[in-house]
């Protein structure tokens, strides 16, 4: 695997938002926001008619357009399951976006065709292999059982739970809090965690309630996920507010951290930080909340060998 592919697996993504790609407005203003990653959408908020302009629209934009170290993601339509996806890979992945989307992910083999229309632009263009990864959706029953081996698909680096075509396929209906897709939920993210590659929870559509939408990002980062899905730019500070460690996390950790590599410095057989105890798990724990701070852009100092290798 290369290396640019190890780093797309470990980027931040706290926050992904959603812009239409038929929108010239909402697409030259898309990188002031601040969002981790940009979605250009060219798949279910595009209309029939609409589908060319979009593609091309974006993939003009991420040619001449400097959206700097934000994460340029493109949710293209399905290439199997629509008549579109096989033109979108066509004019999409030459215009070198960081990530593509497969909406409506149910089998690796879709994955497998993505990934080899992307290794075949790669080569021509000789751009380093893991140039372009992808991003997949789990918006299915099927797809949620094949999840684990999606997961470990050629370049998927990142999986989302695209939540209203799965509670359609449930035949159910949108409840507050959503029940109903704890266990679709839980699900993708023991896959991606096996397969080591970052995990975004689903959009929160009402706009007009902020308590809602942070209520459910706190409690999709107790659940263990890296980000969460974002349509309206308000909701991109309140993501970031919950998965951006805190100063309090931040100083624990680098205690933690220091204090373990002290005593395995002076072979000390109990370690004790704020009169706690401390073993692997918790260091590890503490390693991870470092590098999502300094990957949020905080300055954190720890002493010099007191670090560790986490995946």
């Amino acid at each position: 695997m290369s290396k640019l592919t190890e780093a797309a697996k470990a980027r931040i993504s706290r926050s992904m938002m959603f812009v239409p790609g038929n929108s010239p407005k909402m697409i030259n203003s898309a990188s002031i926001h601040g969002a981790d990653s940009i979605m250009f959408d060219v798949e279910d908020s595009i209309a029939v008619t609409e589908k060319d302009t979009a593609r091309i629209m974006t993939a003009e934009a991420l040619k001449s357009i400097d959206f700097g170290n934000v994460e340029t993601v493109v949710r293209i339509n399905h290439p199997t399951q629509t008549p579109y996806g096989y033109d979108d890979l066509d004019v999409i992945v030459p215009a070198k976006p960081n990530l593509i989307r497969l909406p409506k992910t149910e089998d690796v083999s879709e994955v497998e065709i993505v990934a080899k229309k992307i290794e075949e632009v790669e080569k021509a263009n000789g751009w380093e292999e893991g140039t372009i990864n992808i991003i997949v959706a789990i918006e299915s029953v099927k797809g949620l059982y094949n999840v684990r081996e999606i997961c470990q698909g050629p370049r998927v680096v990142a999986i989302a739970l695209g939540a209203e075509d799965y509670r359609a396929d449930l035949r159910t209906s949108k409840y507050k809090p959503a029940h109903e897709l704890l266990f679709a939920r839980q699900s993708i993210l023991l896959a991606a965690r096996e397969a080591g590659i970052r995990c975004i929870d689903t959009v929160f559509s009402d706009v007009k309630d902020p308590q809602g939408f942070k209520e459910e990002v706190e409690f999709i980062k107790c659940l263990g996920f890296d980000g969460k899905s974002c349509i309206h730019p308000s909701q991109i500070k309140l993501a970031h507010e919950v998965f951006t460690p805190s100063e309090k996390e931040i100083e624990h950790s680098v205690k933690v951290l220091n204090s373990y590599a002290d005593a395995l410095k002076h072979n000390k057989g109990v370690i004790a930080v704020d009169g706690k105890m401390i073993d692997g798990p918790i260091v590890v724990r503490a390693q991870r909340i470092v590098d999502k701070a300094r990957a949020a852009g905080i300055k954190v100092v720890v002493d010099e060998g007191a670090e560790i290798d986490v995946k």
